[in-house]
């Protein structure tokens, strides 16, 4: 059985917090008298194939329900919102899947409704993490 190593997930959870410190910055000329803009809000999801021969993310926000990429905001907003933001309390769904082992790992990092999410975890396959996780890391 092979280890799961967490030391490649660094470089991609490094990316994914400096996207989101970027979208969370302030304009460096903002006029002087305007409020400043509302904190940030959203979560970086990412899915990385074995040995990160590939990787997808996108950026959801449940809170101003910004227009993003995420083919299914709605259904991954209510799963996460059920889970009170606790990425390991996701409603999961049961069913069959091949016993092949082609590991994928999801990360979530950024704001969920102002409480801080950093979160990651492996699975067997791209089956097992669609049963696990339902609609967030469907993209």
């Amino acid at each position: 059985m092979r280890s799961r190593p967490t030391s490649r997930l660094r470089p991609v959870a490094a990316i994914a917090v400096a996207l989101i410190s970027l979208a969370a910055a302030a304009p460096a000329h903002a006029a002087e008298g305007t409020a400043p803009p509302a904190r940030s809000s959203g979560i970086f999801l990412t899915v990385t194939g074995q040995d990160n021969a590939w990787v997808r993310g996108v950026l959801l926000d449940c809170v101003t329900r910004q227009p993003g990429h995420h083919p299914h905001a709605a259904k991954a907003c209510a799963a996460i919102d059920k889970a009170r933001g606790d990425f390991d309390a996701l409603p999961a769904k049961s069913g069959i899947c091949t016993k092949q082992y082609a590991p994928v790992t999801v990360s979530a990092t950024g704001v969920h409704r102002g409480k801080p999410v950093s979160w990651n975890k492996t699975y067997g396959n791209a089956c097992e993490m669609g049963y696990a996780t339902g609609a967030v890391f469907r993209f």
